[in-house]
């Protein structure tokens, strides 16, 4: 990928000049589609930038290529999203998308390494990345209960759905990375390995 060498790094308030450039992003991304994307104003783009919770892609001209930024929800700041994944029209097919994710990803788990990680979309590339970083389907009830992250969804299209099903359908798939779970199972893996090595030496 080239198009003027695109950089990601952690999003500071030396980018809020780009906070409209994202917003109009993400809502003509949504028009498009057909699909809903809760709309997001420049002032809350901003407060992720300067909580040090959002990644950014430019060009070395200066551009925007793309952002996502993470939310904290639940009491214990137990659940984690990693939201506004959009990529500029020009850059898209490039891979970028997938980049700009796995960065948002690991800025997720520095910040917040016990926390579950989710998600909702209709975005089947989305949906492939998540996949790809260890995140599962999984039910609408298992996602965080934080009454302020469902509000996000009141200015989707879909949301009159979500009120319909109370909270348990939605034309969006449900996604969640458990670390709890991954060490699990990088534990159980490593024991059928140790005890393969036992037999072999038998």
């Amino acid at each position: 990928m080239d198009k003027n060498k695109v950089t990601i790094v952690t999003a500071s308030q030396e980018h809020f000049k780009y906070a409209e450039k994202i917003c109009d992003t993400i809502e003509d991304a949504a028009k498009i589609r057909g699909t809903g994307i809760a709309k997001r104003k420049p002032e809350y783009i901003r407060s992720k930038m300067r909580e040090g919770k959002a990644v950014i892609a430019l060009t070395s001209d200066g551009r925007l290529a793309g952002f996502c930024y993470i939310e904290s929800w639940g009491k214990e700041k137990n659940y984690v999203a990693n939201s506004g994944l959009i990529v500029v029209p020009e850059f898209r097919e490039l891979g970028l998308g997938k980049m700009i994710k796995k960065a948002a990803f690991e800025l997720s788990r520095k910040k917040y390494p016990h926390a579950k990680l989710f998600g909702i979309t209709t975005s089947p590339a989305v949906m492939k990345i998540n996949y790809q970083l260890g995140y599962r389907p999984v039910t609408f009830a298992q996602l965080t209960d934080d009454e302020e992250f469902w509000k996000g969804c009141e200015s989707c299209v879909n949301f009159d759905i979500l009120q319909r099903t109370n909270r348990k359908h939605c034309l969006c798939t449900a996604m969640l990375f458990d670390p709890e779970e991954k060490k699990k199972t990088k534990t159980n893996e490593s024991e059928v390995i140790n005890e393969q090595k036992s037999s072999v030496g038998l």
